[in-house]
């Protein structure tokens, strides 16, 4: 699936000379935790979140003063920019300005790394720079609720699900510790070392997600170590 299949059309966004109190109202009334800020050509310049708006003078929720040592310990540049999100009152001098993108093509993969690695929770889409829609962490939610989920009632033949599991399991570091595997009447047998539990559970689940797979018996164990005398 690609970012036009899951992403928002409909989407609300903010011009950079928006005041901080029309964002919060935004936010609040369409329920949403950030939006794009685009200027009279239609063009992304920002992204306005709940975080932005988090420290305000007017809910007295502004950092206090720091002594003149903890003032010392950070750079002006860190200094003023957290007055600024306190204080200033445009959109356009609090929201983040380095915008992560991508386009319509862009695979859900590839937009789930760019949320996880940068910490973000949404990311606006755009098409020949011009923004199309936005794909957000529950966009994806969404899309793994919609996913066609296996048929429990699937059949499959034991040479078949034992031929499936190995291939699951083919190339995975952590799937060494499976040395054999056997089916009967649709139950998958495990036995092996493992040597952790995150190692035990991903090798039962590649083993229950193969098609026709009835049930899965763990046979997996911790390899023994001597202690001498």
């Amino acid at each position: 699936m690609q970012a036009s299949d899951i992403m928002t059309t409909d989407v609300v966004s903010l011009r950079p000379d928006a005041s901080v109190f029309e964002a919060a109202t935004l936010l609040t009334e369409h329920h949403v935790s950030g939006v794009p800020v685009v200027d009279d050509a239609g063009a992304v310049v920002g992204i306005l979140s709940e975080g932005d708006l988090l420290h305000r003078v007017e809910t007295g929720t502004g950092k206090p003063q720091r002594s003149w040592f903890g003032e010392w310990l950070h750079s002006t540049r860190r200094l003023a920019s957290e007055y600024l999100k306190e204080n200033a009152v445009k959109v356009g001098d609090i929201m983040t300005s380095n915008v992560i993108y991508v386009s319509p093509e862009a695979e859900l993969g590839e937009i789930a790394d760019l949320l996880e690695r940068h910490h973000i929770k949404r990311v606006p889409v755009l098409e020949q720079g011009r923004l199309v829609g936005i794909v957000s962490r529950a966009n994806l939610i969404r899309a793994l609720a919609s996913a066609t989920q296996p048929d429990p009632e699937a059949v499959a033949s034991d040479e078949a699900i034992q031929r499936d599991v190995l291939r699951a399991l083919d190339g995975r570091r952590w799937a060494m510790a499976a040395e054999n595997v056997v089916v009967k009447e649709g139950i998958v047998h495990l036995w092996g070392t493992v040597s952790s539990e995150e190692e035990r559970k991903a090798i039962l689940v590649s083993a229950e997600r193969v098609t026709g797979v009835k049930g899965v018996e763990d046979h997996l164990g911790y390899p023994v170590v001597f202690t001498p005398m």
